[in-house]
């Protein structure tokens, strides 16, 4: 008898608890919604930030979701196209009931999101978009890459505050960069820091976009014997101006400043030895100074997923930053106590949130406060294995100097031998 109260005992008390657990999630659950690329050109990227988003979710989950309620991330594949972008955002808050929305990645695809969430006065968290704001002014939107309040000199003034530290100073400049919106971009800033630090430029004619090729440009480049070469390109560029580089033995100082792309480790791979030398922007690297509390945490999880996932084995790029992204609006969502884009934009304006990227403070117009970008040099690369990309050691921070952790390897050349 003793045995079978015991036994009963146990089974109320075993389906009491399940019962509360399952209370527990009674509440529906908070709807995150988004448009990011699983196909197309931007995949690469787009599967990487999902991944770390999935997680994030995970990790909330376990400590109980936001406001008692379980996060439930709500996705569409946007193919890496702007117009794909508005009608998904339309379904998943008119259709699917997205409590929140995130961007896709790049900043075309935040573009065509931003209307859709001005229309129904819902906070936009931005990822990797360059200056997507400038023309909204969107009081509830916030960008999570640190570029700063004034993009439009973010992809090329680094490199100058770096090449202004050599001594002998450069005094001529030349440019590497496509004819498109992006290129115009770099010439813009590549111009404005010219103009303002007494600098010649030498050579800035841009090339075709579609152009696979780019020794001829670079011979040109050579010719007119640059101090300074400021390389923007985007990913498949970045592969062709470094294979070109490497052909022609293009010789400067420096060499790089905005080359997307070699971010990420497949490229890196792909490239080897050829990056050697090469001085390019970077958010966030594994660097002693670097490791926030919970990043590293986080990267284990993201690489032990990330072959089965298909993703950028080691995910340092955008990884973080998705994550942290997440981060930023589950905070605000628990302390504003709120879903409402009219309190929760008030309080991420107000507040320095504490991220695995370290901490992230918004400005008036959505971007950083301050920007943090790193100018990091490819240093003794040997072959193209993985396991040498995964420290700081080959890819070392350079500036700014509360980065910094090597000195940069000068002239150009003299970082290949």
């Amino acid at each position: 008898m003793g045995l079978w109260k015991d036994a009963t005992r146990a089974s109320l008390m075993a389906m009491a608890t399940l019962a509360m657990a399952s209370f527990a999630w009674a509440a529906e659950p908070i709807k995150i919604g988004m448009g990011m690329a699983q196909t197309g050109p931007l995949a690469g990227s787009g599967k990487s930030a999902l991944l770390s988003m999935q997680i994030w979710a995970e990790d909330v989950n376990a400590k109980g979701g936001l406001l008692g309620r379980p996060v439930k991330l709500v996705y569409y594949d946007d193919q890496s196209n702007p117009a794909n972008v508005p009608p998904i955002y339309t379904k998943l808050i008119d259709i699917d009931k997205a409590d929140l929305i995130v961007s896709g990645y790049a900043t075309p695809i935040i573009a065509a999101a931003m209307p859709i969430a001005m229309q129904h006065d819902m906070v936009l968290m931005g990822l990797f978009g360059l200056a997507d704001n400038a023309r909204f002014h969107y009081d509830k939107y916030f960008q999570i890459a640190p570029i700063g309040e004034n993009p439009a000199e973010s992809s090329t003034k680094p490199i100058f505050e770096l090449a202004m530290k050599l001594n002998p100073k450069p005094k001529t400049v030349a440019v590497i960069t496509p004819e498109l919106e992006f290129g115009h971009a770099v010439l813009t800033g590549v111009r404005k820091s010219a103009k303002d630090l007494g600098l010649t430029i030498v050579y800035d004619r841009t090339f075709p976009p579609a152009t696979t090729d780019l020794t001829t440009v670079v011979r040109e480049v050579q010719a007119s014997h640059p101090d300074i070469v400021v390389v923007g390109t985007q990913p498949g560029q970045t592969i062709s101006a470094v294979r070109a580089i490497s052909e022609v033995g293009l010789n400067a100082l420096m060499i790089g400043g905005a080359m997307t792309g070699l971010q990420t480790s497949p490229t890196e791979m792909l490239l080897g030895p050829q990056l050697n030398g090469f001085v390019n922007f970077n958010y966030w690297l594994p660097s002693p100074k670097m490791q926030y509390p919970g990043v590293m945490e986080f990267l284990g999880k993201y690489q032990a997923r990330a072959e089965k996932a298909g993703v950028d084995p080691l995910g340092y790029y955008i990884g973080p930053w998705a994550y942290a992204e997440m981060q930023v609006l589950g905070k605000a969502v628990e302390a504003a106590k709120s879903l409402d884009g009219a309190k929760l934009a008030p309080y991420i304006h107000a507040t320095t949130f504490k991220t695995v990227i370290g901490d992230v403070k918004f400005g008036p117009g959505g971007e950083w406060e301050k920007p943090r970008t790193l100018m990091a040099q490819f240093q003794h690369v040997a072959g193209n294995g993985i396991e040498q990309f995964k420290g700081s050691d080959k890819l070392v921070v350079v500036d700014p100097l509360e980065y910094k952790a090597g000195d940069m390897i000068v002239p150009f050349q003299s970082a290949r031998k």
